[in-house]
């Protein structure tokens, strides 16, 4: 952890567990069209690396806007969020399109007519679910299905927003509480909480990002930093563990558990961790690069899934595909980072700036 010059500490460890829990989502992608039994998968709880980004997201939230939102505005927050969070989804929906429509190994993406194809891409475009593409199995983005997380977030934001930020952090700590009681209940109705990415499973994402949200802007606001000795790389393995756990008899609260105690904890370890020399720039690096590829690599995945169901690849094969295409994905994330993202959200910015800077004064800030 490292002090600005206006002593506000940016958590490192943080930015590289993120980096960890994104690249884990891509290969449990992967692998989960390969073992549609989660019990064989060895990345079967994987899907609850999106638990642990929204518990961060709690704890970063609160940490960028707790006592600062009063002076930026609402306009101010959610132009914010939309100009850090948007740009990607533009991306993702077009790179889902492309893949959903030149799939050599899918069938005819116009077999239910023109019109679910250009109604979804428009619906992705602007965030809005559309559970109705053919073959996609309900998702709620079927051009980029982990944009689902995404939505939850920018509903948890505008919650914030308007209620969370008002709250004492007793409040809080309460409707934590209960929400872990919503995610508990979950839990045991589903037998797991891999749910909310589908029209049919909606609710479960609710109390997943309710849940999780509020646990990290708790563990920001009572500042349950735990300072420790454990880097960047201890903490990456405890997350490996909670996402390649064996499956047991009460899985369901297992998952609970994990989401409820061990998530919570390791935030709270992570913002306590300090990173240093390789380690550090490694934690920047994985932390940048964590949106854009969790936002771009789903386009890949559905064509392998086709191609595995056509052909079935051997396990020395598999592990080739697998290990080459999490590899590629990265670099694709990369250039979306470095040449797409990052420059398109300064020129938004500076834009934005220039158009609401007084006559012959100074442009007003856009945060």
């Amino acid at each position: 952890m490292i002090f600005t010059s206006s002593a506000k500490p940016h958590y490192e460890v943080l930015d590289g567990l993120r980096g960890t829990a994104a690249i884990t989502i891509v290969v449990f992608h992967f692998l989960e069209l390969v073992w549609f039994d989660y019990s064989k998968n060895p990345l079967g709880h994987g899907f609850l690396a999106v638990d642990f980004f929204f518990c961060l997201s709690g704890f970063v939230i609160g940490y960028a806007y707790d006592g600062r939102l009063s002076g930026i505005g609402y306009r101010g927050f959610f132009r914010g969020r939309l100009l850090r969070l948007h740009p990607l989804v533009w991306l993702g929906s077009v790179l889902g399109l492309l893949s959903f429509l030149f799939d050599p190994f899918g069938g005819d993406p116009y077999a239910q007519g023109v019109w679910p194809v250009v109604a979804g891409f428009i619906c992705s475009l602007f965030l809005l679910p559309f559970p109705w593409l053919p073959g996609r199995g309900g998702a709620l983005f079927p051009f980029n299905s982990p944009t689902w997380s995404l939505f939850m977030e920018y509903i948890i934001n505008i919650v914030y927003a308007w209620v969370l930020s008002r709250l004492h952090k007793g409040v809080t700590l309460l409707l934590t509480v209960l929400a872990a009681g919503w995610l508990a209940v979950t839990a045991w109705r589903a037998g797991t909480l891999i749910g909310g990415w589908a029209d049919a499973s909606i609710v479960d994402g609710f109390a997943r990002v309710t849940f999780s949200f509020l646990a990290g802007l708790s563990v920001y606001r009572f500042q349950w930093v735990l300072r420790t000795r454990a880097g960047f790389v201890v903490l990456s393995l405890l997350l490996l563990a909670t996402f390649m756990c064996p499956y047991f008899r009460l899985n369901w609260l297992v998952e609970w558990g994990i989401v409820a105690v061990v998530y919570p904890v390791v935030i709270a370890l992570g913002a306590g961790a300090v990173a240093t020399g390789w380690w550090l720039q490694c934690c920047r690096f994985i932390g940048r690069l964590s949106y854009p590829l969790y936002m771009t690599h789903i386009f890949l995945i559905w064509p392998f899934g086709n191609y595995y169901a056509k052909y079935k690849p051997g396990a020395g094969q598999l592990t080739l595909i697998v290990t080459a295409g999490t590899l590629v994905l990265m670099g694709i994330g990369y250039v979306a980072m470095r040449w797409y993202d990052e420059p398109l959200r300064r020129w938004l910015k500076g834009s934005l700036r220039k158009a609401s800077a007084p006559a012959g004064g100074r442009p007003a800030e856009v945060v």
